[in-house]
């Protein structure tokens, strides 16, 4: 049975959901002191018709190729390596992290009244197999005025998150509903990551 398991995402809430299932996990992120520059220009650059689906699983792989390569240039002991990645779209516009405040506020207006999926695709790379899952979730938004959402994004908090908002955060306040993945909305689906760490051999 594995030992231990390398999380290549510098997202603290997937840390805490990591940790909620008991795996022990090692960090493996990019810009360490001596690392050669990796090239992960354009990799969350949405394709011409690509669909919300196969957008988020489509980069979720090319950041766990990444890391993949990053492990061995590093010469790391070896361990299964995990990555996610998460989207929300409406329709068939796909939402990343907003660029700045004006870029979140928008957002935020076209998801107010509506309801949009939250995507969070899984990758696990073991030894030369990957598993990989997927997590739809439906989320509705209450309406927002204007001003309330100028106050939300006056907080900080929608930065660097898809969709320019955090389930665990001050957003909550306007969710009317969700059905799916609480945890695959925050990032990281405890159901199907646990199949996957299964799979690859971790009692959970």
């Amino acid at each position: 049975m594995p030992d231990f398991i390398y999380l290549a995402s510098q997202s603290p809430r997937r840390r805490q959901l990591l940790e909620q299932l008991g795996i022990r996990h090692e960090l493996l992120l990019p810009n360490v002191e001596g690392d050669a520059a990796e090239d992960t220009e354009g990799i969350e650059v949405v394709l011409p018709g690509e669909a919300p689906m196969a957008y988020v699983e489509r980069v979720t792989g090319l950041k766990l190729d990444v890391a993949v390569a990053r492990c061995a240039r590093r010469g790391l002991p070896d361990a299964p390596i995990l990555c996610a990645d998460t989207s929300v779209a409406l329709g068939r516009t796909i939402y990343g992290k907003p660029d700045d405040a004006a870029h979140a506020a928008r957002i935020l207006g076209e998801l107010s009244g509506h309801e949009h999926r939250v995507l969070t695709a899984v990758a696990l790379q073991v030894g030369a197999k990957r598993l990989t899952a997927l997590s739809v979730s439906r989320v509705t938004f209450a309406a927002m005025t204007p001003a309330q959402i100028a106050a939300y994004v006056a907080t900080g908090e929608p930065l660097g998150k898809a969709g320019a908002y955090g389930i665990q955060g001050r957003a909550a306040a306007y969710v009317k509903h969700i059905a799916g993945s609480y945890s695959g909305i925050m990032g990281l689906p405890m159901y199907e990551t646990a199949q996957l760490l299964r799979a690859a051999g971790f009692a959970i």
